[in-house]
């Protein structure tokens, strides 16, 4: 199959189940999924097939940068959630800038960033409020969907097409960056008020152990495995991760149910 045709197949159909999720199950469950390298992770595999294992490798260490990012961007739109869509949304995407900056510019290395990561959502899901939503919700307008789908199809092919002009490090932060859990959030925020937005974001917090795992796995398998071993085992070690991180997610909605 076309390399293109692929990408443009896969991550929205990834979308699609992480959607269909939220609409069963609730906006926790959809910010749980949405918080998976469901974008990302396609990103990176794609950048090893097209540009080598190497530059793949040198771009995980923008994705562990862009973890650390994402828990700052989910802890900082609830804290402003209350003010509305737009203020907390604005200051979200200001936080995630800003800490994705300040790292890169530190230098820090790929564990020292998984650490952080660790530290960072443990930190967040400290201070994000525990109230789950209800399930189910305002329906979506027809177009809503198909949307999301092509946003997201046009976001692997661009990072993809201009990754040499971004580099490495930038092309993993940017295929980083939560799209997909701001299309959740902005649109049950809208719908349902600010306790469902936090809903998501403390779903999608809960799910970045998984996605700093998968990334700092591949990050020390590129170059020594095949490509299918790689992948396989970062997805592997991120699915066993977020079985434990939707076990106490779920446990802590029976609590307060």
């Amino acid at each position: 199959m076309n390399l293109l045709v692929f990408k443009l197949i896969v991550t929205p159909l990834l979308l699609l189940c992480a959607t269909l999720a939220v609409r069963r199950r609730g906006e926790a469950l959809g910010g749980f999924m949405v918080g998976l390298p469901l974008t990302s992770g396609p990103i990176s595999a794609f950048l090893a097939l097209e540009h080598g294992q190497d530059f793949a490798r040198q771009a995980t260490t923008g994705s562990l940068t862009a973890t650390v990012a994402q828990a700052g961007f989910c802890l900082t739109y609830c804290k402003l959630a209350r003010r509305g869509c737009l203020p907390a949304l604005g200051g979200a995407c200001l936080a995630f800038t800003a800490i994705a900056l300040l790292l890169r510019a530190s230098g820090v290395g790929q564990t020292a960033l998984f650490v952080m990561s660790a530290a960072a959502v443990s930190l967040a899901l400290r201070f994000i409020p525990r109230q789950l939503a209800g399930i189910g919700g305002a329906a979506s307008p027809w177009w809503d969907l198909p949307a999301r789908m092509v946003l997201i199809a046009g976001l692997v092919a661009g990072v993809t097409g201009l990754a040499p002009l971004l580099g490495p490090d930038f092309s993993g932060v940017l295929a980083s960056f939560p799209f997909m859990a701001i299309i959740l959030t902005v649109f049950a925020h809208r719908a349902s008020g600010h306790a469902a937005a936090c809903a998501v974001m403390r779903g999608m917090a809960a799910s970045l152990f998984g996605f700093a795992c998968f990334f700092y796995v591949t990050c020390l398998t590129l170059g020594c495995l095949e490509l299918p071993l790689v992948y396989g085992s970062a997805t592997l070690c991120a699915l066993c991760t977020q079985c434990l991180s939707l076990r106490r997610l779920s446990a802590v909605g029976t609590a307060r149910a």
